[in-house]
């Protein structure tokens, strides 16, 4: 009786789901656009440098530039998105970034490219929070990780895509159509979300937070430049150290920002960023074990291309091709996790993710003269299926161990935090890269030194995953999980917009 009792609330479920594949695609297609740029562009800079005869100092802005102004807008996704509604700023945000895409296309100079990189910035910053709450608040009951899990396949698909779309346009066509690829697809984008997307009930909002506004982008953004000078930023290019002084100002500016705005907005009632949110400590180990995935993901993403094309030479396609088995593991893997976790609950799902790719890194270490493309090939998969099993269902996690008014608010507190570790990651990792190639160089110089230097690393990243399945253990599932409740009314509206 009890398999007949629940056959009729499995296929509410599924037609639940079944309805809301539209407004989805909206959402997967704006994402994937976004994600896939930012990537791409890694790959351009000795093209642009070409072009434009430029130096790498000047064309590296092109990176910084835009993740900078990313990770100044993010901090006011939430409160745009429940001032204005989700869905009229998450179309903004894409005609912004086409638009933008549109005017790098036309660059016929470097300061032109990084003044058009900016806007596109400006405008992707907001897509992926918003994104994120969104889908949220569309999922049926107990379907959250399931639905989360499609729009996850973008959010890694895009990023190991990147090199493979960019490197090809390069190699074959030019680096124009990085950018010109963008305007079909955010036109797309744009008409679908108009026509499919729903309108999410407008929150009563004080009024804008004024020192908020001010001292979140300029916290996120001065760290992240601060970082990514160090290291070098997303590109790999040489970074000024740690204690050159831009490095040095962007993260003292930063340091200082982040603290007044701490300050100021635990003082205030109805803050941009809500922080009190920490208090919960279930929200708090989540979140921790998000930073460590997050070091993990792109200091994989950064480490194996700079080890494909600069030591074994292969070029930017070919090195796209090498990290493909790394996107299509995590896209299977991504909406097998989503499910898991809507039965089991995120703690056996991310820890299970955690142990593979903690075991995968320390295969890298064993990287040599010897190592053929498939036995490198194998760790990255196992990489990007043990993301796929785990990203999407902390996320979710995250946001269900928040109250459900601040859900908008949550994903851009977590989207502005791990921008600034994805530039903790890439610079600190290629500090230390450079570091052990300098220390095997002076103690035991020859052909294996960039080996063991990149063995090295990896040993590092191991040792994070390590503490990552550690915290994995202290998650807990949320006493009360929004949407859980059937009879509970669900916040959106569902008022197609055609």
């Amino acid at each position: 009786m009890a398999s007949a009792s629940s056959r009729p609330q499995q296929e509410s479920a599924d037609l639940s789901i079944k309805s809301i594949i539209a407004p989805l695609l909206a959402i997967i297609v704006g994402m994937f656009m976004v994600i896939l740029d930012g990537t791409a562009m890694n790959v351009a800079l000795k093209g642009l440098m070409d072009d434009f005869q430029s130096s790498m100092t000047i064309v590296q802005w092109t990176i910084t530039g835009y993740a900078l102004a990313q990770a100044a807008v993010i901090p006011l996704a939430g409160w745009l998105s429940d001032r204005f509604g989700a869905k009229q700023i998450f179309l903004l945000s894409i005609i912004m970034f086409t638009l933008g895409s549109g005017l790098c296309a036309l660059a016929t100079s470097a300061e032109q490219l990084i003044v058009y990189r900016i806007i596109q910035g400006l405008g992707g910053g907001m897509v992926a929070p918003i994104a994120m709450a969104f889908t949220y608040r569309l999922s049926p009951p107990g379907k959250q990780g399931a639905v989360m899990g499609m729009i996850g396949i973008p959010m890694l698909l895009a990023p190991a895509l990147g090199p493979v779309v960019a490197g090809w346009l390069i190699d074959y066509v030019t680096w124009h159509w990085i950018f010109l690829i963008n305007l079909p697809i955010g036109v797309v984008a744009v008409i679908i979300g108009l026509r499919t997307l729903p309108r999410i009930e407008r929150q009563t909002v004080p009024a804008l937070d004024y020192l908020g506004m001010i001292f979140a982008p300029l916290a996120f953004a001065s760290l992240a430049y601060g970082v990514s000078s160090a290291g070098g930023g997303e590109g790999g290019g040489t970074g000024s150290g740690w204690t050159s002084p831009e490095t040095l100002t962007g993260i003292i500016v930063g340091t200082v920002a982040l603290i007044i705005f701490i300050i100021v907005e635990l003082r205030r009632r109805e803050p941009l960023l809500e922080l009190r949110v920490f208090k919960s400590s279930n929200f708090t180990r989540g979140v921790i074990l998000q930073w460590i995935v997050q070091i993990a993901l792109f200091g994989t993403i950064f480490l194996i291309p700079v080890y494909l094309q600069v030591v074994k030479e292969y070029s930017a396609f070919t090195t796209g091709l090498i990290l493909l088995p790394q996107a299509l593991a995590a896209a299977l893997f991504m909406p097998i996790g989503g499910k898991l976790f809507d039965k089991l609950g995120a703690k056996p799902v991310v820890l299970s993710g955690m142990v593979i790719i903690t075991i995968a890194t320390f295969l890298l270490t064993q990287i040599s003269a010897e190592t053929t493309l498939i036995s490198l090939m194998i760790p990255l998969a196992l990489i990007g299926a043990g993301m796929g099993l785990s990203m999407m269902p902390l996320n979710t996690h995250i946001i269900q161990a928040a109250p459900k008014e601040l859900v908008s608010r949550v994903t851009s507190l977590t989207a502005a935090a791990q921008q600034v570790m994805t530039s903790f990651a890439v610079a600190g990792l290629s500090t230390l890269l450079a570091s052990r190639a300098e220390h095997h160089m002076a103690n035991n110089p020859g052909p294996d030194v960039f080996f063991s230097a990149y063995g090295d690393t990896f040993l590092v990243l191991g040792c994070i995953g390590i503490l990552g399945v550690l915290f994995s253990f202290l998650l807990r599932r949320p006493k009360t999980v929004p949407g859980d409740n059937p009879s509970e009314k669900p916040d959106v509206t569902m008022m197609m917009g055609h």
